[in-house]
């Protein structure tokens, strides 16, 4: 068996303290038999100054509170039995509409390829992301090219061509060319003919919106047309996130948004305004710094994530896309023997790192983010990996035949 462990985890972290706090109201609220319109204009207050907190546009933030307030107490909801209950219900679901209301997916066009421009600012991560979106649409059926359109930044072609390589997945590239125009024309003969039926244009970027670059970007769009033209934001950003999303929107016209590192200490004022801000959805989420730390941006299930309700559904799909069947099923056997082992153990622990970090698995059972003294460290399944790593077959068949010393001696590694 290999025994060389490998480091995961991606956390999504941008809304970990307007979570916390949207949590601590929710649950002052939960169970509560009886709640008044002063109750709950002090609920409100709290939720408006969190959402403020979090970066979150006041204006939105205005038109979000009164849309509650107006729910709740024009549906008689303070009056009914669990009025605790309703007025959360109505926190998420005004949540989810301000994330997006639905899942917006990618337009394919029935003629492939279809071509998927790739836009932002400089530093947004645009060149990673085309990565992350090329591997994730690969595991969905498929057959993405790589097109490196970035003829300025220095190594913007070999960044490309390396997280190509790193991905078994073709690029194209014309050094000798600096017509951007040229290179996608170029870029869209060679995906017919080598049957890619998605064309992923990783556009330059500038320090900031200038007239030469969109004029560049219009150029792209008028003459190769591409059926999406995703704008890659950096949440991190915060409201300048969406200001840049609402300029370019206005300027070149964007079909949808891809967060980038929403595993930084973000407030995640970028994904609740940005949506109501230009009207274009949310459509992907990148979540760290690995080439498969992207996801589908699901608004209900961050919604749910974000009120401490749990992902069940993120969960499902996340064991799918690890685990191994046959493996599980040869698990499932012994264990009805109960013959399992230490190298068994060893397999479950990998398939289990595969879909994340521990704790962010453990915040998207619903219940879980309210244990909040529970601290789990990762890098302790990698000392016990090690350990597990550092025994004999027989050893790890049968842990009864270790003496004290050699306990001890494993132990330390």
């Amino acid at each position: 068996m290999d025994c060389s462990p490998k480091e995961r985890g991606a956390i999504l972290m941008a809304f970990e303290g307007l979570s916390s706090k949207l949590q601590d109201i929710t649950r002052k609220l939960r169970g509560k038999a009886r709640i008044t319109e002063s109750d709950l204009k002090d609920m409100l207050r709290e939720v408006k100054l969190a959402l403020l907190e979090a970066d979150v546009n006041y204006l939105i933030v205005k038109e979000f509170i009164n849309s509650i307030q107006e729910k709740a107490l024009g549906q008689n909801v303070l009056k009914s039995l669990t009025p605790g209950q309703q007025v959360i219900k109505i926190v998420k679901d005004e949540l989810v509409e301000l994330l997006g209301g639905t899942e917006s997916k990618i337009n394919f066009t029935p003629n492939p390829p279809t071509v998927i421009m790739l836009v932002g600012l400089q530093g947004s991560g645009k060149t990673t992301t085309a990565g992350k979106l090329a591997n994730i649409l690969r595991k969905q059926g498929k057959k993405p090219l790589l097109v490196a359109c970035d003829v300025y930044r220095p190594a913007a072609i070999k960044q490309l061509q390396v997280v190509g390589s790193q991905l078994n997945i073709p690029v194209f590239s014309n050094e000798q060319s600096k017509d951007v125009v040229h290179i996608a024309k170029q870029a869209m003969s060679v995906a017919i003919s080598k049957l890619n039926d998605v064309v992923i244009l990783d556009t330059a970027g500038r320090l900031h919106i200038d007239e030469e670059l969109m004029l560049e970007l219009k150029n792209v769009k008028q003459n190769v047309k591409p059926h999406e033209i995703l704008l890659v934001v950096d949440s991190m950003t915060g409201q300048d996130a969406v200001n840049v999303a609402k300029s370019f929107n206005e300027e070149l016209g964007i079909d949808g948004v891809v967060l980038t590192k929403l595993d930084g200490d973000t407030r995640g004022g970028a994904a609740l305004s940005v949506k109501k801000v230009t009207g274009k959805p949310i459509k992907f989420a990148a979540t760290g710094e690995k080439l498969s730390d992207i996801e589908v941006f699901h608004p209900d299930r961050m919604a749910q994530r974000i009120l401490g309700m749990g992902d069940v559904l993120s969960i499902i799909e996340k064991a799918e896309e690890s685990f191994d069947l046959e493996e599980a099923e040869k698990i499932e056997k012994q264990l009805k023997k109960k013959e399992l082992d230490l190298d068994d153990y060893l397999v479950q622990l990998r398939q289990m790192k595969k879909m994340g970090s521990f704790s962010s698995l453990l915040k998207m059972i619903p219940g879980m983010n309210s244990l909040k003294d529970v601290k789990i460290d990762d890098k302790e399944f990698i000392r016990i990996e090690a350990m597990i790593c550092s025994m004999t077959k027989e050893e790890r068949k049968n842990p009864r035949i270790l003496n004290g010393s050699r306990r001890a001696r494993i132990a330390k590694r």
